[in-house]
């Protein structure tokens, strides 16, 4: 089973946008975007970028942690990921986002 986006609402009224592994965990999570068209934007980034290893910025959290940020050709960081325990475990989320970015699967929660 191949992943998809699923595009809510926060509590403040902003859009937000996480994608899903095909297992249904969450392997990248947005910014809060003000408007929906903006979130959409942001989903067709994800779309466009995820297949391209030079978009992946590796990091390790204060906590010595593993994590991930995919960003846009102008740098811009698009999505986060979830917090590792080790680098490989790292490099299969991105290796998730990769397989899973490219879907038109869009669950609207809003």
């Amino acid at each position: 089973m191949s992943g998809w986006f699923e595009l809510s609402k926060s509590s403040d009224g902003q859009f937000k946008f996480v994608l899903k592994a095909g297992n249904g965990e969450v392997v990248l999570t947005s910014e809060l975007y003000k408007t929906r068209a903006s979130a959409d934007n942001g989903i067709a980034s994800v779309r466009t970028n995820s297949p391209l290893e030079e978009r992946y910025d590796k990091k390790i959290a204060s906590n010595g942690k593993f994590y991930f940020n995919l960003k846009a050709g102008n740098h811009q960081v698009i999505g986060t990921s979830q917090m590792y325990a080790t680098e490989q475990s790292r490099d299969k989320g991105i290796a998730s986002v990769k397989n899973n970015g490219g879907t038109e699967t869009v669950k609207d929660k809003t």
